[in-house]
C-alpha cells in the first residue's frame, strides 16, 4: 500500500519527500516519523493537536460508532433516504474515469459508497476513531480507499496530486479555515472544481445545540458561515448556494 503511495506524499509541516520505513514512513532531513496503523498513515499525534481541532477530534472519537446509524436514521426521517442527501452536494463533484478523488474530513467514509466505482479514492481525516470506522464501512462495502489521519491545515500531499478534491463537515471548526482552504487548493490539479459543504446556522443551533450528546461542544460563539470571503481572489467560478432544506451550504470553485 505504502509503496503505491510514495509518490504523492510530503512532510505536511516541512513539506519535505518521505521515503519508506518498516513502520510507515519518514522525512530524511529532521527523522520524523510518521508511523502506520491499521494500514492507514498517521500524520498526527494527539499531542500535537490543540484548540478547536482537538475538541472535535475527541468528540468524533467519542461518538464515532453510533455516526453511520444515527445520521442514516435521521437522514431517512429529514430527507427521505441517505441517497437523496448525499446527492444534493455529491453531484457538483466533476469525476471522470480512474480520477483521484480526495475527501478532506472523509468520517466514516460513507460519501463514498455513492461515488463512481472506476475512481482511486482516497480520505483523509482528524478522527482515528471515524478512520477505523470508515475501513470496516469499506471491507463491508467491497470498496478500496488509502485513509490517513491528518488534519486539513497540514495536508501530507504533494502539490496538484488529485483530480478532484472535496469536503464535507467539519470547516467551521476548524483552527485555521483559510489554511486548510489553501491546501485543499494546492492539492488539487490546475482546472479542477473544488466542493466545500458543511452545516448552517440554522442545524447548528437547531439540532446540535440541543442534541445532549453534542451540545456541550457547541455553545462557543463561533462563525458558522460559508467562508466564501477565505477563497482566494483568483479562483474561477466561485459559487454558492443552500442545500440540504437549508441544512448544509455549499461552496464551490475551479483552480485556474
Amino acid at each position: 500500500m505504502i509503496e503505491d503511495l510514495i509518490d504523492i506524499l510530503q512532510d505536511p509541516y516541512t513539506k519535505d519527500n518521505l521515503v519508506l520505513t518498516k513502520q510507515g514512513v519518514k522525512n530524511p532531513n529532521n527523522s520524523m516519523q510518521y508511523q502506520l496503523e491499521q494500514d492507514m498513515l498517521q500524520f498526527i499525534q494527539k499531542a500535537d493537536i490543540g484548540g478547536n481541532n482537538k475538541k472535535y477530534l475527541t468528540l468524533y472519537d467519542r461518538i464515532a460508532r453510533l455516526y453511520n446509524i444515527s445520521n442514516k436514521i435521521y437522514f431517512k426521517f429529514k430527507f427521505g433516504g441517505e441517497k437523496n442527501y448525499r446527492n444534493e452536494f455529491l453531484s457538483e463533484l466533476e469525476i471522470e474515469p480512474n480520477d483521484k478523488v480526495i475527501e478532506i474530513s472523509v468520517g466514516t467514509a460513507d460519501n463514498f459508497r455513492f461515488l463512481p466505482k472506476n475512481i482511486k479514492l482516497y480520505g483523509l481525516d482528524i478522527s482515528l476513531g471515524m478512520l477505523k470506522q470508515a475501513k470496516r464501512h469499506l471491507k463491508k462495502w467491497k470498496l478500496q480507499a488509502k485513509l490517513f489521519q491528518g488534519t486539513a491545515e497540514f495536508l501530507p500531499f504533494k502539490d496538484e496530486s488529485f483530480d478532484v478534491v472535496y469536503h464535507v463537515g467539519g470547516i467551521n471548526y476548524f483552527n485555521d479555515k483559510q489554511k486548510a482552504i489553501h491546501e485543499m487548493i494546492r492539492i488539487a490539479k490546475s482546472g479542477s472544481k473544488i466542493v466545500i459543504v458543511d452545516e448552517t446556522e440554522e442545524l447548528v443551533t437547531g439540532t446540535y445545540q440541543k442534541n445532549p450528546v453534542t451540545r456541550n461542544f457547541y455553545k462557543d460563539d463561533v462563525d458558522i458561515s460559508a467562508p466564501i470571503q477565505l477563497v482566494p481572489g483568483h479562483m474561477q467560478a466561485i459559487k454558492y448556494k443552500e442545500i440540504c432544506k437549508g441544512l448544509m451550504y455549499c461552496l464551490t470553485f475551479r483552480k485556474p
